[in-house]
C-alpha cells in the first residue's frame, strides 16, 4: 500500500528555504509577501495555494509556483486562482487559459457534458507603479532608526500639496547618523532637520511629554505610500478594456462574458466602492495612515451628479473576489446583459444582504 504523501510546493521545505534565503535580510530587502511565505499563521494560505496549483496543468502550475511570491505577481496570481476556485465551488469544471482562436480567456467554465457555458477574464486592481519600491525605501529608514537606543516616536513633516520624496539608501544612512547624534544629545529638541527632511517628535496627548515607543528604540512612522482617494473608477475602465478585447469572441461563441475583479491589499479597494460607483452614490472614500502628510491632489466632485458606471451590454456581470482568505466572492450582475450569467453559476458567498443584481 502506497502511503507516500505528495510533496507540497509550499510546504515545510519551501518555508525553510525562504527563511534561509531571505530571513537574514533586512525587511526592506525582502518580498512584501515574506510573512505569508513563512509564518505559521499563514500555513492555511500556503495549503490552499498548493491545492489550487494541483488543479492546473503541470506547466501552468510550475509557472505560477516560480513567479507567485514576487511583489508584482502575488496578488494578481492569488486573485486569478481564487476566481477559478469560486467557479469550481458552484459545481463546474473550469479550463485554465483554454485557447479560442487567438485569445485565451483566463477561465472557461464547462458544464457536466463538457460544453462551455461562460468565459471569465480576471483583473486585479493594483497600486500605482513604484509604490512597493517607495514603501521599501521608507522602511529601510525605519529599520536604521530602530538602531538608535532612544524610545521615542517620530514622523516626517511634509507638504500637504505634494508627495514627499523618498530618501535613497545613502540619504537614509546620513539621516540615521544625524538623528542618532541629535537624539542622544542632552538638548531636548522636538524638531530635527536632516538631509532636507524635517522629523517631528511625537507627544503624548495626555501628558504633553514625548511619546515613548513600546521598545527601547526609535520608531519612525513614515508616509505609507497608500494615501489617496479610493475609487472603483480605474477598475471599471479596465473592465471595459477586457470587454472590448473579448466581446467578439463571446458573441461568436454565444457565451456570457464575466470579469472577475479583485484588488491588491495596498489599494484599499473593496466591493463597496464598486457598489457606490454602480449606484452613483455621493460618497468619497480616502485611505491614509498617521504618517501621511500628503493625502491626495484636489478632487472636484459634484455631490448632485456623482460618478456612475453602467456595465456595458456585452458584460454579463462582475464576480468580485475578496482578498482575505478564504477568498469569498460576490456577484454583481448586469441586468441589461445581452447574454446573462447562467442562474446555476450564480451563488452569493458574501453577506447574504448584498444584492447580486445592479439596478438601472
Amino acid at each position: 500500500m502506497d502511503t507516500e504523501q505528495p510533496v507540497r510546493r509550499f510546504g515545510p521545505r519551501f518555508v525553510a528555504e525562504q527563511r534561509h534565503r531571505y530571513g537574514k535580510r533586512p525587511p526592506e530587502n525582502r518580498m512584501l509577501s515574506y510573512d505569508l511565505a513563512v509564518l505559521d499563521e499563514y500555513e492555511p494560505w500556503r495549503i490552499w495555494l498548493d491545492e489550487q496549483l494541483d488543479l492546473l496543468p503541470e506547466t501552468a502550475a510550475e509557472v505560477f509556483a516560480a513567479n507567485l511570491w514576487r511583489d508584482q505577481n502575488f496578488w494578481p496570481d492569488v486573485i486569478e486562482l481564487a476566481a477559478g476556485a469560486a467557479l469550481r465551488r458552484q459545481g463546474f469544471s473550469v479550463d485554465f487559459e483554454r485557447r479560442w482562436g487567438n485569445l485565451t480567456p483566463d477561465w472557461t467554465v464547462v458544464g457536466e457534458d463538457g460544453t462551455p457555458i461562460a468565459l471569465v477574464e480576471v483583473l486585479t486592481h493594483s497600486p500605482q507603479q513604484g509604490t512597493s519600491a517607495k514603501m521599501k525605501a521608507w522602511h529601510a529608514l525605519v529599520e536604521r532608526l530602530k538602531e538608535i537606543p532612544v524610545p521615542v516616536v517620530l514622523t516626517v513633516a511634509g507638504d500637504s500639496s505634494r508627495p514627499l520624496a523618498v530618501p535613497d539608501a545613502r540619504t537614509a544612512k546620513r539621516i540615521a547618523q544625524d538623528l542618532r547624534r541629535a537624539l542622544l544629545s542632552p538638548l531636548h529638541e522636538r524638531v530635527f532637520r536632516s538631509q532636507g527632511y524635517t522629523f517631528l517628535l511625537q507627544a503624548d496627548s495626555r501628558t504633553g511629554q514625548a511619546m515613548r515607543s513600546p521598545g527601547m528604540s526609535t520608531i519612525l512612522i513614515p508616509p505609507s505610500g497608500m494615501a489617496g482617494v479610493v475609487s472603483a473608477r480605474p477598475a471599471a475602465d479596465r473592465i471595459e478594456e477586457k470587454v472590448r478585447k473579448y466581446r467578439a469572441l463571446a458573441q461568436e461563441a454565444g457565451l456570457p462574458l464575466i470579469v472577475a475583479v479583485g484588488a491588491d491589499k495596498f489599494t484599499g479597494l473593496e466591493v463597496r466602492h464598486l457598489d457606490d460607483l454602480l449606484k452613483g452614490a455621493a460618497t468619497l472614500s480616502v485611505q491614509f495612515n498617521y504618517g501621511d502628510s500628503f493625502i491626495h491632489h484636489s478632487v472636484d466632485i459634484n455631490p448632485l451628479n456623482p460618478p456612475r458606471w453602467a456595465m456595458p451590454p456585452d458584460l454579463a456581470g462582475v464576480l468580485w473576489v475578496n482578498n482575505d482568505f478564504p477568498f469569498t466572492t460576490a456577484w454583481r450582475l448586469n441586468p441589461t446583459a445581452a447574454t446573462p450569467v447562467p442562474p446555476e453559476l450564480v451563488a452569493q458567498e458574501a453577506d447574504s444582504t448584498d444584492s447580486i443584481t445592479t439596478g438601472a
